[in-house]
């Protein structure tokens, strides 16, 4: 006849360290996607923030054309009212001045808020992979403690 295996129960010690090293584990885990869930959302701000930037640039690209549009058939009504060659000639010279002058003036301002939106997203993303890195390197402190912990155990 066949002996039948001898029942081996695992003692309680054993099972509790393995209840809390698992616990410690799902713990330490948890904390580590938190961090990974804290750095995701900080990029979508980041990028919520440059999309605003970006409607705001659009913006006045749009007011800019409209001015020289604006600037441009005033332009036309005042050539088609002109009596005379040496008026339209006038006309069209002050014109080309005042237009060029409004150019200046709005690549200078698109200029600066260029450089401004720039420093500002640099900075932002700066910050944020500061954050995102101490929070990754906190849960990785935290999985490794755990591990630390579990071997001394054995």
């Amino acid at each position: 006849m066949a002996k039948s295996p001898v029942p081996y129960e695992i003692p309680v010690e054993m099972r509790e360290f393995a209840e809390k090293s698992v616990e410690q584990a799902k713990k330490a885990f948890d904390g580590f996607v938190g961090a990974a869930s804290k750095a995701v959302q900080a990029v979508e701000t980041q990028t919520s923030s440059v999309q605003a930037n970006t409607k705001d640039m659009a913006s006045k690209y749009v007011n800019y054309a409209e001015s020289n549009i604006t600037a441009a058939f005033d332009h036309a009504q005042k050539l088609v009212r002109a009596k005379d060659v040496q008026e339209l000639v006038q006309l069209q010279s002050e014109f080309v001045k005042a237009q060029m002058a409004a150019m200046q003036a709005q690549m200078q301002e698109f200029g600066t808020a260029v450089q401004s939106t720039v420093q500002k997203a640099a900075t932002e993303a700066q910050a944020t992979m500061q954050k995102a890195t101490a929070g990754v390197q906190k849960a990785a402190a935290e999985v490794q403690k755990v591990a630390s912990e579990a071997t001394k155990r054995k």
